[in-house]
């Protein structure tokens, strides 16, 4: 009798208070401070969702992206780190994308973070924001 391939569930996380979090990367805990500061309702990796699993649905691959906005209905992912992770990122959103149609999600990328950082007024925090290695390789661009 052949197996059939089970998708794992999706993982709901429940909601962390904000000042518990302990975010991967400056640039995250700023837009959670831009989030909060415009009183806009968000969730830090509130959801994972199995990208790929064997035949008898264990786990082998998967993504939580960095925010929910409550509101908007959307899922943000921040990669302002090395250019060569957004193509592990575009891979992963694509993946999702295809499996789960119904969620709205956005990849920001460096320039994006910077866009946002300049539309504030916050460009003198662009290195501790983005990281000296994301800067560097910026100005080879």
């Amino acid at each position: 009798m052949k197996k059939e391939n089970v998708r794992p569930p999706v993982i709901h996380h429940p909601p962390v208070e904000h000042e518990e979090i302990t975010f991967a990367h400056p640039s995250e805990e700023e837009l959670a401070s831009i989030l909060d500061f415009y009183g806009i309702e968000w969730r830090y990796e509130p959801t994972t969702f199995p990208l790929r699993w064997d035949k008898e649905g264990n786990l082998q691959e998967a993504f939580s992206p960095d925010f929910y906005l409550v509101n908007q209905g959307l899922y943000v992912e921040l990669t302002t780190l090395r250019p060569q992770l957004m193509r592990l990122k575009r891979r992963k959103i694509c993946r999702l994308k295809a499996l789960y149609p119904d969620v709205d999600i956005k990849l920001w990328d460096r320039s994006d973070f910077v866009r946002l950082l300049e539309r504030f007024g916050m460009q003198e925090s662009r290195p501790s924001l983005v990281g000296q290695q994301a800067v560097e390789e910026g100005n080879e661009e």
